[in-house]
């Protein structure tokens, strides 16, 4: 039998525990515990220098990648100014050594029309050989001297000489052109070859001081 007072609720048997679990920990919510546990983590200082041993999260790039990204990252102008006047300033060193290349034959700065082993080949070859054409111009201006002379002789045979220097030109031309065909086709049979007989024919219309490239061999040199 139990002994209490009336209106009270009586007590239960046995020995009382010390520490009575709480109702709340029991029925905690498990996000609670999860975001407690987050908030209480050290928080790592990304300032700090990080261990060479541990993972980076990333790929390590390649060498030249990364030299291609600096070297674009350092040659990015800074303002259109800037970009306007280094490519003034490139297309002038780039026009510099065409005329040095002109000049003295150099293949590497070149322009692209006289570059390769064929062209080179195509203006050795006039180079080394009289060209009547070449002459072209002194005698164009010898004929229109003696045809502005109202002299009936002076300009019958200023015609006349138009007419030879103008069959001695096409003539020469031509057993040029098939000369060097022949030659281009022996020494560069798997090369590309189109258009280098114009190439020629148009050099040796210019005076050989005046052409460029500058001539590399003497006449009467085999090429």
């Amino acid at each position: 039998m139990t002994s209490g007072v009336a209106g009270s609720f009586p007590t239960a048997r046995g020995p009382t525990p010390a520490h009575p679990v709480p109702l709340g920990f029991v029925f905690r919510s498990r996000a609670k515990d999860e975001k407690a546990q987050s908030a209480s983590a050290p928080v790592t200082d990304s300032s700090q220098p990080r261990d060479p041993q541990a993972p980076k999260g990333r790929p390590t790039p390649k060498r030249s990648v990364a030299q291609s990204q600096r070297r674009s990252v350092a040659n990015t102008p800074l303002t259109r100014a800037d970009a306007a006047k280094r490519q003034r300033e490139e297309r002038r060193t780039a026009m510099a050594r065409q005329r040095e290349a002109l000049a003295k034959g150099d293949e590497r700065f070149l322009p692209a029309r006289d570059k390769g082993p064929v062209r080179k080949f195509a203006r050795d070859f006039v180079d080394s050989r009289f060209n009547i054409a070449e002459y072209f111009l002194p005698m164009a201006v010898v004929i229109l001297v003696l045809s502005m002379i109202r002299v009936a002789s002076l300009q019958n045979v200023a015609l006349l000489l138009w007419l030879v220097v103008i069959v001695l030109i096409v003539l020469d031309s031509i057993v040029t052109g098939f000369r060097l065909k022949k030659r281009l086709a022996e020494r560069f049979p798997d090369e590309r070859r189109r258009g280098a007989v114009a190439y020629a024919l148009m050099r040796s219309l210019q005076m050989r001081r005046l052409r460029l490239p500058k001539p590399q061999v003497k006449r009467g040199e085999r090429p």
